[in-house]
């Protein structure tokens, strides 16, 4: 008798253990699904700045500087992996796009074109999206992120070498420079 509740102590610790584990691997999942739609918006966004730069030029062949900012930004967001070098990254490319259409405002005949603005209208929803996407992601990072530091799952999270995800933010410096407005010099 004594055997088998013990038996029954054991059994329900197992089943505790095994919920809590599945648990974090659910919250882990999310953390995952939520850098996979965030991807999913940076690489639309991505796409569309090559179009957008195609007609700018068009109307702007002596801005060249700001097109090779834009250009590199890009290039570096694109290559960018953790949510942290990820950030930075948009965060650096958000303020080059800012910059060039801060620039377009001065070509009124580019502004009219139907064609820029479908594509900066383009942009302008992916932006949202993103952030949205952002928003989200850092939600379910701090759900996540929660679960791992909570007792007792956190005795399994180390267990199962789970470790706190990154958030995806601005850093002070980069911060600052989105805020404040973009210079341009013609």
């Amino acid at each position: 008798m004594i055997g088998l509740i013990i038996l029954g102590v054991f059994a329900l610790i197992i089943v505790y253990i095994i919920s809590i584990y599945n648990g974090l691997i659910a919250a882990r999942q999310h953390v995952d699904e939520a850098w996979s739609t965030i991807n999913t918006q940076l690489k639309r966004r991505y796409d569309l700045i090559p179009n957008l730069m195609k007609l700018l030029k068009e109307y702007m062949k002596h801005e060249s500087d700001t097109f090779v900012k834009v250009t590199e930004a890009r290039t570096s967001a694109m290559k960018a992996i953790s949510p942290a070098d990820k950030g930075k990254a948009e965060n650096a490319l958000s303020g080059t796009l800012k910059s060039l259409f801060a620039l377009s405002e001065s070509y009124p005949e580019l502004k009219a074109d139907k064609s820029y603005a479908n594509a900066q209208q383009q942009l302008a929803d992916t932006e949202t999206k993103i952030q949205a996407s952002r928003q989200f992601y850092n939600s379910v990072v701090m759900t996540f992120n929660t679960k791992i530091a909570m007792f007792p799952n956190n005795i399994l999270a180390n267990l199962f070498h789970m470790e706190k995800a990154s958030y995806f933010e601005l850093d002070a410096d980069e911060a600052q420079k989105v805020q404040q407005p973009p210079k341009i010099q013609l």
